[in-house]
């Protein structure tokens, strides 16, 4: 029965809230004052946390989608040049070529021609093992963006909690329930679960963009590994 009436008054204080917002915003306040102004109407506290783990999680999405980019190069236009490079003037231009270009499809492709000499088993070996390494390399900080998608809501709803238990306090100490009493309360701790629940959604659009980015660079390795197999394997036959 408490927690209806409060919940309620709450209902009632936000709805109250909201067609101020709406009047302010409709004055000329820009969306990003409103945002700045519930972010401090949240508190410090827990709300601090939560946008550090928003700003590192882009910062480590932001560097990795850099990285992923320098790392895309044209594969036909490198398998082409390899080839060329190989019919005139043997293994080390092609090795040549693979230097002066960048990405993780060169780098598998001048281990492989590396070592030619030892065999075509060798190659493939090493075009395998490297492209894991690769992979590996890819694949960092992806667990760090995860950690703060997880880290964000949970912080949140933390947050939240306190919030409702703080609400609850002031009705026992007051020993009345009144919505003024516990609407303050109860609305810091809904900010924080709004901020935790934006900033997850934010870095998991991002986390999914550089994971459909690798897929597609893995895929491309593997082509470009068969490619370099089939290349080297008529090369060997003349």
């Amino acid at each position: 029965m408490i927690l209806s009436v409060a919940l309620m008054g709450t209902a009632s204080a936000f709805a109250q809230e909201a067609a101020a917002t709406a009047e302010t915003a409709l004055a000329g306040d820009s969306m990003h004052h409103i945002l700045m102004q519930k972010f401090l109407e949240g508190g410090w506290g827990w709300m601090l946390p939560v946008l550090l783990c928003l700003v590192l999680g882009l910062a480590v999405a932001i560097e990795r989608i850099l990285y992923l980019s320098l790392s895309t190069v044209n594969a036909k236009k490198l398998e082409k040049a390899v080839e060329e490079a190989l019919q005139n003037g043997g293994i080390e231009a092609a090795k040549e070529v693979c230097r002066n270009t960048r990405g993780p499809i060169a780098s598998i492709y001048y281990q492989g021609l590396d070592r030619y000499n030892q065999g075509l088993d060798a190659v493939e070996k090493a075009v395998v093992s490297y492209g894991s390494v690769q992979t590996g390399q890819m694949e960092s900080g992806l667990s760090w963006i995860g950690l703060f998608i997880a880290l964000s809501p949970m912080l949140g709803f933390m947050g939240t909690v306190v919030g409702m238990i703080g609400a609850f306090d002031s009705i026992q100490a007051a020993g009345d329930i009144s919505p003024t009493l516990v609407a303050g309360g109860i609305k810091v701790a809904l900010l924080t679960t709004l901020m935790g629940l934006i900033a997850a959604v934010i870095l998991q659009l991002f986390y999914n963009y550089i994971v459909s980015k690798i897929d597609s660079l893995v895929n491309n390795m593997e082509d470009a590994s068969i490619t370099l197999m089939d290349i080297l394997t008529a090369y060997n036959k003349k």
